[in-house]
């Protein structure tokens, strides 16, 4: 409980996990709803350039938590060979 209280550990990767798949799911369902409703084209294009789309936003937000977690990773090593 003392990490998460002290920010030690980050819930938001794991929301964004979540978020990222729920807006892969919603792509897709509005994708085959423009299709349903007659515009094929525009359909699949949506589906291929939303999800490509997605895919390089949450990429690109991941990238800072990423960094945070290599960062105390070289932090700890540090405070390792120091001692």
């Amino acid at each position: 409980m003392k990490q998460i209280l002290g920010f030690d550990y980050l819930l938001t990767p794991k929301l964004m996990v979540f978020l990222y798949w729920l807006f892969m799911v919603l792509i897709v369902v509005s994708g085959v709803f423009a299709m349903i409703g007659g515009e094929l084209l525009r359909g699949i294009v949506a589906i291929i350039f939303g999800l490509i789309g997605c895919r390089v936003m949450f990429e690109l937000i991941m990238i800072a938590f990423k960094n945070n977690e290599y960062l105390r990773r070289i932090a700890e090593n540090s405070d390792k060979a120091a001692q």
